[in-house]
């Protein structure tokens, strides 16, 4: 059964990667408003965590900025250190940062997937690797993991970026088994995410003719924070956010085929608005954007509210078995026309 990881913690530590902008910034916050955590922010620019720490501190909390390429194992491990010298052992491992590139496969180059496979997936085995050698002898912690929807069904125009969320979701499924074969107390919790309405969308390469939206329902990342502390605060094996999430997983186990077909004529229009790209603008994936480091991106207004009933996993099992039967009822009636018909 899952439990609090800082139950009788005056001042938990936690640690959130991703930390300058959009959801990991939104996540930082959350943690310092409604646990009073101590919080180590790591991200590759100085003067954004800065920022963060500032806001931080604002609300009474404390923070310390802790800039590294999480694609840099040494620089990871490095901040690891730096975190549980200056604030304590760490209690909360969230692995948030990112990368992504739109376009389509044929238009990527090897040295931008690779840069996504860097930043996205081996940062997260970067950040879970230096979170274990800390918790694992102290035979406590949480490490939470921030998915995607996109970790289950893949879209069109970001192969590299859902090629990584699905590594990282096998990667903590070996995890998990492994400190439940050794009997550890450590916690593992991935929660997965629908489209946010972050700054990814301004200063993400892409090779599109127009500029990138969120695909589908957009949400706000402060309400997404706010969710990932209390998945942190009552770990589940994962936790899906918003209907979106729901859909798109289940829609998925249910009906695979179909959902292929489904986002391959809604995907493509579905990422891109009506905009035109600007030409060589600046992008953030080997180099941070100044300017841009902020909480929320320019879809404002659109976000859907993130209500209660959307978060945790208990009702989607129950709405998962129903796609099943769902499924198998459709594949039956399907098999018994196709005999009748030959019949």
């Amino acid at each position: 059964m899952p439990t609090n990881p800082v139950a009788g913690r005056t001042r938990p530590v936690v640690v959130v990667t991703g930390a300058s902008a959009g959801v990991g910034r939104a996540t930082a916050l959350a943690f310092a408003r409604e646990w009073g955590a101590a919080v180590g922010l790591i991200a590759r620019s100085r003067e954004a965590l800065e920022e963060v720490a500032a806001e931080i501190g604002r609300v009474g909390g404390t923070a310390l900025v802790l800039p590294a390429d999480v694609a840099d194992a040494k620089a990871v491990e490095a901040a690891a250190d730096e975190a549980e010298r200056t604030l304590g052992p760490i209690d909360v491992w969230v692995n948030n940062a990112m990368v992504t590139v739109f376009g389509r496969i044929r238009d990527l180059t090897p040295e931008e997937v690779r840069r996504v496979t860097e930043v996205t997936y081996l940062g997260s085995v970067h950040g879970t690797m230096a979170a274990l050698r800390r918790m694992l002898p102290r035979d406590r912690g949480l490490i939470l993991q921030v998915g995607s929807a996109l970790a289950y069904r893949s879209i069109p125009l970001q192969a590299a970026y859902c090629g990584a969320k699905s590594a990282i979701r096998g990667f903590i499924d070996s995890l998990r088994s492994e400190l439940i074969h050794d009997g550890s107390r450590l916690q593992v919790t991935m929660v997965h995410l629908p489209a946010v309405n972050t700054p990814q969308f301004d200063w993400a390469r892409s090779h599109m003719p127009r500029r990138a939206r969120p695909v589908g329902a957009i949400f706000d990342p402060d309400d997404i924070g706010r969710a990932i502390v209390r998945a942190a605060a009552d770990p589940k094996r994962e936790h899906w956010l918003g209907f979106t999430t729901a859909e798109a997983i289940l829609g998925t186990q249910a009906l695979p085929a179909y959902a292929d077909y489904r986002v391959a004529f809604t995907a493509f229009e579905g990422q891109e608005t009506e905009e035109t790209e600007a030409p060589n603008r600046p992008d953030n994936l080997f180099e941070p954007v100044p300017g841009l480091h902020r909480t929320h991106g320019r879809f404002t207004g659109q976000e859907e509210r993130l209500s209660v009933s959307t978060t945790g996993t208990a009702a989607c099992g129950f709405a998962f078995l129903a796609g099943l039967a769902l499924a198998g009822g459709i594949g039956y009636a399907a098999r018994a026309a196709l005999r009748k018909e030959r019949a």
